[in-house]
Protein backbone atom coordinates (compact mmCIF):
# COMPACT_ATOMS: atom_id res chain seq x y z
CA UNK A 1 0.00 0.00 0.00
CA UNK A 2 1.16 3.49 -0.93
CA UNK A 3 -1.71 5.19 1.18
CA UNK A 4 -3.01 4.98 4.66
CA UNK A 5 -5.69 2.98 4.44
CA UNK A 6 -8.07 5.01 6.21
CA UNK A 7 -8.49 8.48 6.37
CA UNK A 8 -7.85 10.14 10.01
CA UNK A 9 -11.24 10.41 11.31
CA UNK A 10 -15.42 9.98 10.00
CA UNK A 11 -15.78 11.87 6.82
CA UNK A 12 -18.14 13.16 4.47
CA UNK A 13 -17.18 14.33 1.02
CA UNK A 14 -20.02 15.57 -1.01
CA UNK A 15 -19.07 15.94 -5.09
CA UNK A 16 -20.78 18.26 -6.74
CA UNK A 17 -20.51 19.83 -10.43
CA UNK A 18 -23.51 20.21 -12.99
CA UNK A 19 -24.26 18.01 -15.30
CA UNK A 20 -21.67 16.67 -17.43
CA UNK A 21 -19.12 17.36 -15.01
CA UNK A 22 -17.81 14.23 -14.33
CA UNK A 23 -19.02 13.84 -10.56
CA UNK A 24 -20.17 10.50 -10.72
CA UNK A 25 -17.16 9.03 -12.43
CA UNK A 26 -15.03 10.76 -9.44
CA UNK A 27 -17.59 10.05 -6.91
CA UNK A 28 -17.32 6.51 -7.19
CA UNK A 29 -13.66 6.40 -7.69
CA UNK A 30 -12.97 8.23 -4.55
CA UNK A 31 -15.27 6.05 -2.82
CA UNK A 32 -13.38 3.45 -3.62
CA UNK A 33 -10.15 4.81 -2.84
CA UNK A 34 -11.35 5.89 0.32
CA UNK A 35 -13.37 2.79 1.25
CA UNK A 36 -16.30 4.61 2.19
CA UNK A 37 -20.17 3.98 0.67
CA UNK A 38 -20.92 5.83 -2.47
CA UNK A 39 -24.25 7.64 -1.93
CA UNK A 40 -25.31 8.93 -5.23
CA UNK A 41 -28.90 11.56 -5.43
CA UNK A 42 -29.54 9.85 -8.82
CA UNK A 43 -28.76 6.49 -7.99
CA UNK A 44 -31.43 7.03 -4.79
CA UNK A 45 -34.23 8.65 -6.50
CA UNK A 46 -33.79 8.59 -9.90
CA UNK A 47 -35.49 5.37 -10.77
CA UNK A 48 -38.69 6.28 -8.67
CA UNK A 49 -39.05 9.27 -10.14
CA UNK A 50 -38.56 8.09 -13.63
CA UNK A 51 -41.12 4.81 -12.98
CA UNK A 52 -44.14 6.95 -11.88
CA UNK A 53 -43.21 9.30 -15.65
CA UNK A 54 -45.66 11.63 -16.80
CA UNK A 55 -49.34 9.85 -15.80
CA UNK A 56 -48.11 11.20 -12.28
CA UNK A 57 -46.71 14.81 -13.15
CA UNK A 58 -48.36 15.12 -15.98
CA UNK A 59 -44.48 16.26 -18.00
CA UNK A 60 -41.20 15.20 -17.30
CA UNK A 61 -40.62 15.24 -13.45
CA UNK A 62 -37.60 18.31 -14.17
CA UNK A 63 -39.58 20.48 -15.17
CA UNK A 64 -43.42 19.82 -13.45
CA UNK A 65 -45.08 21.91 -11.55
CA UNK A 66 -44.09 20.07 -8.59
CA UNK A 67 -40.49 20.39 -9.47
CA UNK A 68 -39.43 22.49 -5.74
CA UNK A 69 -41.09 19.78 -3.78
CA UNK A 70 -39.65 17.00 -5.87
CA UNK A 71 -36.17 18.71 -5.22
CA UNK A 72 -37.11 19.03 -1.51
CA UNK A 73 -38.02 15.07 -1.35
CA UNK A 74 -35.07 14.14 -2.97
CA UNK A 75 -32.62 15.53 -1.21
CA UNK A 76 -34.68 14.81 1.71
CA UNK A 77 -34.08 10.91 1.27
CA UNK A 78 -30.12 11.45 0.34
CA UNK A 79 -29.62 13.13 3.54
CA UNK A 80 -31.58 9.74 5.34
CA UNK A 81 -29.03 7.42 3.25
CA UNK A 82 -26.20 9.73 3.94
CA UNK A 83 -26.61 9.95 7.97
CA UNK A 84 -27.30 5.79 7.87
CA UNK A 85 -24.28 5.52 6.11
CA UNK A 86 -21.99 7.65 8.43
CA UNK A 87 -23.65 5.75 11.57
CA UNK A 88 -22.88 2.36 10.01
CA UNK A 89 -20.12 2.67 8.21
CA UNK A 90 -18.37 6.25 9.40
CA UNK A 91 -18.86 7.82 6.54
CA UNK A 92 -19.84 8.23 2.52
CA UNK A 93 -18.76 9.86 -0.60
CA UNK A 94 -22.54 11.98 -1.85
CA UNK A 95 -22.68 12.86 -5.25
CA UNK A 96 -25.33 15.38 -6.15
CA UNK A 97 -25.53 19.35 -7.75
CA UNK A 98 -26.15 20.56 -4.04
CA UNK A 99 -26.88 23.91 -6.04
CA UNK A 100 -29.07 25.06 -2.93
CA UNK A 101 -26.53 23.97 -0.29
CA UNK A 102 -23.66 25.39 -1.83
CA UNK A 103 -25.48 28.95 -1.89
CA UNK A 104 -25.46 28.22 2.10
CA UNK A 105 -28.62 28.81 4.14
CA UNK A 106 -31.23 26.27 5.40
CA UNK A 107 -30.55 23.61 2.71
CA UNK A 108 -26.47 23.94 4.08
CA UNK A 109 -27.27 23.39 7.69
CA UNK A 110 -29.49 20.78 6.75
CA UNK A 111 -27.01 18.62 4.87
CA UNK A 112 -24.28 19.60 7.62
CA UNK A 113 -27.10 18.40 10.53
CA UNK A 114 -27.51 15.15 8.80
CA UNK A 115 -23.96 14.18 8.59
CA UNK A 116 -23.02 15.92 11.97
CA UNK A 117 -21.25 13.14 12.84
CA UNK A 118 -18.47 13.25 10.79
CA UNK A 119 -16.16 16.16 9.21
CA UNK A 120 -17.97 17.24 6.31
CA UNK A 121 -15.83 18.18 2.47
CA UNK A 122 -17.34 19.53 -0.26
CA UNK A 123 -15.91 19.16 -3.49
CA UNK A 124 -16.48 21.13 -6.41
CA UNK A 125 -16.30 20.31 -9.93
CA UNK A 126 -15.51 23.70 -11.91
CA UNK A 127 -14.68 24.06 -15.26
CA UNK A 128 -15.36 25.11 -19.43
CA UNK A 129 -19.37 25.14 -19.80
CA UNK A 130 -18.41 23.72 -23.52
CA UNK A 131 -16.76 21.13 -22.40
CA UNK A 132 -19.76 20.04 -19.98
CA UNK A 133 -22.57 20.80 -23.02
CA UNK A 134 -19.87 18.40 -25.17
CA UNK A 135 -20.13 15.70 -22.75
CA UNK A 136 -23.97 15.98 -22.00
CA UNK A 137 -24.14 15.63 -25.83
CA UNK A 138 -22.24 13.18 -25.91
CA UNK A 139 -23.76 10.86 -23.21
CA UNK A 140 -27.59 11.31 -24.94
CA UNK A 141 -29.48 11.07 -21.53
CA UNK A 142 -33.02 12.23 -22.02
CA UNK A 143 -32.94 14.18 -19.12
CA UNK A 144 -30.27 15.84 -20.01
CA UNK A 145 -32.79 17.81 -22.30
CA UNK A 146 -34.57 19.15 -19.26
CA UNK A 147 -31.89 20.55 -17.43
CA UNK A 148 -31.60 24.67 -17.14
CA UNK A 149 -28.52 25.34 -18.86
CA UNK A 150 -28.26 28.64 -16.11
CA UNK A 151 -24.50 28.89 -14.84
CA UNK A 152 -24.96 28.68 -10.87
CA UNK A 153 -23.50 30.92 -8.58
CA UNK A 154 -19.86 30.16 -7.24
CA UNK A 155 -20.15 28.49 -4.29
CA UNK A 156 -20.96 30.42 -0.77
CA UNK A 157 -19.77 27.82 1.29
CA UNK A 158 -16.28 26.26 2.03
CA UNK A 159 -15.08 24.05 -1.10
CA UNK A 160 -12.22 22.21 -2.61
CA UNK A 161 -12.16 23.35 -6.30
CA UNK A 162 -11.14 20.66 -8.93
CA UNK A 163 -10.66 21.11 -12.40
CA UNK A 164 -13.26 18.79 -14.50
CA UNK A 165 -10.76 19.36 -17.07
CA UNK A 166 -8.29 17.27 -15.41
CA UNK A 167 -8.49 13.15 -15.63
CA UNK A 168 -10.15 11.19 -12.65
CA UNK A 169 -6.72 10.01 -11.56
CA UNK A 170 -5.44 13.96 -11.48
CA UNK A 171 -8.20 14.66 -9.45
CA UNK A 172 -8.08 11.95 -7.35
CA UNK A 173 -3.94 13.19 -7.26
CA UNK A 174 -4.82 16.23 -6.20
CA UNK A 175 -7.87 15.01 -3.50
CA UNK A 176 -6.45 12.39 -1.79
CA UNK A 177 -3.58 14.82 0.00
CA UNK A 178 -6.26 17.21 0.98
CA UNK A 179 -8.32 14.70 3.15
CA UNK A 180 -5.38 13.99 4.72
CA UNK A 181 -4.38 10.81 2.57
CA UNK A 182 -0.71 10.86 1.96
CA UNK A 183 1.98 8.94 -0.63
CA UNK A 184 4.03 6.79 1.68
CA UNK A 185 7.60 8.32 1.73
CA UNK A 186 10.79 6.22 2.61
CA UNK A 187 12.80 8.02 4.96
CA UNK A 188 15.72 5.98 4.30
CA UNK A 189 15.64 6.17 0.30
CA UNK A 190 19.17 6.64 -0.96
CA UNK A 191 18.22 10.12 -2.02
CA UNK A 192 17.85 11.08 1.31
CA UNK A 193 21.78 10.41 1.58
CA UNK A 194 23.19 12.35 -0.83
CA UNK A 195 23.58 15.81 -1.46
CA UNK A 196 23.79 18.01 -4.26
CA UNK A 197 25.02 21.94 -5.64
CA UNK A 198 21.67 22.40 -7.25
CA UNK A 199 17.96 21.77 -7.98
CA UNK A 200 16.64 22.05 -11.55
CA UNK A 201 12.92 22.65 -11.49
CA UNK A 202 10.41 21.53 -14.20
CA UNK A 203 7.91 24.30 -14.50
CA UNK A 204 4.18 22.95 -15.20
CA UNK A 205 2.94 20.05 -13.03
CA UNK A 206 6.33 20.91 -10.57
CA UNK A 207 5.76 24.35 -9.85
CA UNK A 208 2.82 25.51 -11.48
CA UNK A 209 -0.53 23.58 -11.28
CA UNK A 210 -1.32 24.18 -15.51
CA UNK A 211 -2.35 20.45 -15.91
CA UNK A 212 -5.54 21.51 -16.20
CA UNK A 213 -4.57 24.93 -18.22
CA UNK A 214 -1.80 22.59 -20.45
CA UNK A 215 -5.28 19.84 -21.00
CA UNK A 216 -8.06 22.80 -21.84
CA UNK A 217 -5.42 24.50 -24.34
CA UNK A 218 -4.58 21.52 -26.64
CA UNK A 219 -8.12 19.83 -25.81
CA UNK A 220 -9.32 23.17 -28.38
CA UNK A 221 -6.51 22.77 -30.29
CA UNK A 222 -7.40 19.68 -30.85
CA UNK A 223 -10.80 20.04 -31.40
CA UNK A 224 -9.71 22.71 -34.24
CA UNK A 225 -7.43 20.40 -36.07
CA UNK A 226 -9.30 16.67 -35.01
CA UNK A 227 -6.46 15.48 -33.43
CA UNK A 228 -6.45 12.32 -31.30
CA UNK A 229 -6.73 13.25 -27.60
CA UNK A 230 -4.37 10.15 -26.88
CA UNK A 231 -1.76 11.27 -29.07
CA UNK A 232 -2.02 14.59 -26.66
CA UNK A 233 -1.74 12.21 -23.43
CA UNK A 234 0.99 9.86 -25.15
CA UNK A 235 3.42 12.57 -25.80
CA UNK A 236 3.54 14.73 -22.45
CA UNK A 237 5.88 17.18 -21.40
CA UNK A 238 7.64 17.18 -24.68
CA UNK A 239 7.99 20.76 -26.83
CA UNK A 240 4.95 21.86 -27.96
CA UNK A 241 7.08 22.00 -31.88
CA UNK A 242 7.76 18.66 -31.00
CA UNK A 243 4.37 17.29 -30.46
CA UNK A 244 3.11 19.60 -33.66
CA UNK A 245 5.24 18.28 -35.88
CA UNK A 246 4.11 14.57 -35.02
CA UNK A 247 0.52 16.06 -35.07
CA UNK A 248 -0.30 18.26 -38.23
CA UNK A 249 1.28 18.06 -41.90
CA UNK A 250 4.38 20.45 -42.74
CA UNK A 251 2.17 22.93 -44.36
CA UNK A 252 0.22 23.94 -40.81
CA UNK A 253 3.26 23.66 -38.31
CA UNK A 254 3.79 27.40 -38.19
CA UNK A 255 -0.18 28.04 -38.09
CA UNK A 256 -0.62 24.98 -35.30
CA UNK A 257 2.34 26.61 -33.19
CA UNK A 258 1.13 29.73 -33.09
CA UNK A 259 -2.61 29.12 -32.33
CA UNK A 260 -1.51 26.47 -29.62
CA UNK A 261 0.68 29.16 -27.98
CA UNK A 262 -1.82 31.81 -28.15
CA UNK A 263 -4.14 29.52 -26.49
CA UNK A 264 -1.94 28.44 -23.82
CA UNK A 265 -1.21 32.00 -22.86
CA UNK A 266 -4.63 33.11 -22.71
CA UNK A 267 -5.30 30.07 -20.11
CA UNK A 268 -2.55 31.11 -17.98
CA UNK A 269 -4.39 33.35 -15.24
CA UNK A 270 -4.97 32.90 -11.70
CA UNK A 271 -2.95 29.72 -11.85
CA UNK A 272 -2.03 27.63 -8.27
CA UNK A 273 1.24 26.45 -7.19
CA UNK A 274 1.68 22.94 -7.02
CA UNK A 275 1.84 21.52 -3.40
CA UNK A 276 4.81 23.04 -1.16
CA UNK A 277 6.03 24.15 -4.19
CA UNK A 278 6.38 27.75 -3.61
CA UNK A 279 8.09 26.85 0.40
CA UNK A 280 10.10 24.36 -1.60
CA UNK A 281 11.67 26.99 -4.38
CA UNK A 282 12.32 29.80 -2.06
CA UNK A 283 14.09 27.39 0.18
CA UNK A 284 16.73 26.84 -2.93
CA UNK A 285 19.58 29.68 -2.91
CA UNK A 286 19.01 32.01 -5.63
CA UNK A 287 22.03 30.88 -7.18
CA UNK A 288 21.90 27.00 -7.08
CA UNK A 289 18.45 27.06 -8.36
CA UNK A 290 17.10 26.82 -12.06
CA UNK A 291 13.82 26.23 -14.01
CA UNK A 292 14.27 24.39 -17.27
CA UNK A 293 10.32 23.89 -19.24
CA UNK A 294 9.91 22.54 -22.62
CA UNK A 295 7.46 26.05 -22.84
CA UNK A 296 8.70 28.67 -24.90
CA UNK A 297 9.96 31.79 -22.96
CA UNK A 298 6.81 34.19 -23.46
CA UNK A 299 4.50 31.06 -22.23
CA UNK A 300 6.64 30.26 -19.33
CA UNK A 301 6.81 33.46 -18.17
CA UNK A 302 2.97 33.83 -18.05
CA UNK A 303 2.33 30.73 -16.70
CA UNK A 304 5.08 31.89 -13.47
CA UNK A 305 3.43 35.32 -13.51
CA UNK A 306 -0.40 33.58 -12.88
CA UNK A 307 1.48 31.50 -9.82
CA UNK A 308 3.01 34.53 -8.46
CA UNK A 309 7.04 33.41 -8.88
CA UNK A 310 9.12 35.37 -10.42
CA UNK A 311 11.44 33.52 -12.74
CA UNK A 312 15.19 32.45 -11.76
CA UNK A 313 18.07 33.52 -13.27
CA UNK A 314 18.97 30.99 -14.90
CA UNK A 315 15.69 29.90 -16.94
CA UNK A 316 15.88 27.64 -19.43
CA UNK A 317 12.97 27.61 -21.99
CA UNK A 318 12.18 25.59 -25.34
CA UNK A 319 13.64 29.08 -27.30
CA UNK A 320 17.16 28.45 -25.58
CA UNK A 321 17.90 24.86 -26.54
CA UNK A 322 17.90 22.90 -30.24
CA UNK A 323 16.45 19.18 -28.87
CA UNK A 324 13.81 19.34 -26.01
CA UNK A 325 13.09 16.58 -23.49
CA UNK A 326 13.76 13.65 -23.34
CA UNK A 327 16.45 14.96 -24.51
CA UNK A 328 19.39 15.89 -21.77
CA UNK A 329 20.35 19.15 -23.75
CA UNK A 330 17.67 21.44 -21.46
CA UNK A 331 18.76 20.08 -17.74
CA UNK A 332 22.48 20.08 -19.36
CA UNK A 333 22.43 23.61 -20.57
CA UNK A 334 20.81 25.03 -17.15
CA UNK A 335 23.86 22.95 -15.39
CA UNK A 336 26.30 24.69 -17.25
CA UNK A 337 24.90 27.97 -16.39
CA UNK A 338 24.69 27.39 -13.27
CA UNK A 339 28.44 26.16 -13.31
CA UNK A 340 27.58 22.40 -11.71
CA UNK A 341 28.23 19.11 -12.25
CA UNK A 342 24.60 17.68 -13.72
CA UNK A 343 26.05 14.94 -11.42
CA UNK A 344 25.56 16.92 -8.25
CA UNK A 345 22.10 18.17 -9.29
CA UNK A 346 18.66 17.16 -7.81
CA UNK A 347 15.78 17.47 -10.76
CA UNK A 348 11.87 17.56 -9.79
CA UNK A 349 9.92 16.90 -12.36
CA UNK A 350 6.60 15.45 -12.85
CA UNK A 351 6.35 13.43 -16.51
CA UNK A 352 8.12 10.54 -17.91
CA UNK A 353 9.92 12.69 -20.55
CA UNK A 354 11.46 15.21 -18.45
CA UNK A 355 12.49 12.27 -16.30
CA UNK A 356 14.01 10.70 -19.32
CA UNK A 357 15.98 14.18 -19.90
CA UNK A 358 17.19 14.13 -16.31
CA UNK A 359 18.24 10.45 -16.33
CA UNK A 360 20.66 11.14 -19.44
CA UNK A 361 21.58 14.28 -17.95
CA UNK A 362 23.15 12.40 -14.69
CA UNK A 363 20.87 14.03 -12.40
CA UNK A 364 18.85 12.81 -9.59
CA UNK A 365 15.35 12.58 -9.76
CA UNK A 366 12.67 13.52 -7.58
CA UNK A 367 9.35 12.79 -9.13
CA UNK A 368 5.99 14.51 -8.64
CA UNK A 369 2.17 12.68 -9.23
CA UNK A 370 -0.75 14.64 -10.14
CA UNK A 371 0.17 14.46 -13.78
CA UNK A 372 0.68 11.21 -14.19
CA UNK A 373 0.35 8.33 -12.17
CA UNK A 374 3.08 6.86 -9.89
CA UNK A 375 3.95 3.79 -11.75
CA UNK A 376 5.11 5.87 -14.74
CA UNK A 377 7.08 7.93 -12.88
CA UNK A 378 10.74 6.39 -12.23
CA UNK A 379 12.45 8.76 -9.64
CA UNK A 380 14.20 8.23 -7.37
CA UNK A 381 11.53 9.18 -5.00
CA UNK A 382 8.20 9.89 -5.90
CA UNK A 383 5.76 12.21 -4.05
CA UNK A 384 2.54 13.24 -4.09
CA UNK A 385 3.60 17.15 -3.08
CA UNK A 386 6.79 19.01 -2.21
CA UNK A 387 5.16 20.05 1.05
CA UNK A 388 6.72 16.35 2.24
CA UNK A 389 9.98 17.61 2.59
CA UNK A 390 12.51 20.22 2.63
CA UNK A 391 16.02 21.24 1.82
CA UNK A 392 19.21 21.76 4.37
CA UNK A 393 22.29 23.81 3.84
CA UNK A 394 25.12 21.91 4.75
CA UNK A 395 29.05 22.36 4.60
CA UNK A 396 28.53 19.66 1.50
CA UNK A 397 25.79 21.13 -0.46
CA UNK A 398 21.98 21.10 -0.21
CA UNK A 399 20.66 17.86 1.64
CA UNK A 400 17.36 16.83 0.85
CA UNK A 401 15.19 15.82 4.05
CA UNK A 402 11.67 14.52 5.07
CA UNK A 403 9.40 17.55 6.64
Amino acid sequence: MTRSCQIPRPTVVAVTGVAGSGKTTLGRTLAQALALPLVDLDSVTTPLLDALGDTIFGTHWLTSAHAPAIRAGRYAALRAVAADAVSSAGGAVLVAPFTAELAGGDDWRRLHDAVAAADLRVVHLSGDPQLFAARRAARGEARDAHRDDIAPAAPAVEVITIDAELSTSQQIARLLPELGLRRHLDPDAALFSRTFDAVLFDLDGTLVDSTASVVRSWRRFAEHYGVSAEALHENHGQPARVLISKLLPADLFDEGLSRVTDLEVDDAVDLAPVRGARAFFDAVPVARRAIVTSGTHRLASARLGAAGFTPPDVFVTADDVTRGKPDPEPFLTAAAALGVDPARCLVVEDAAAGIAAARAAGCSVLALTGTVEAHELPGDVVLDGLDVVELEATGDGLRLRVR
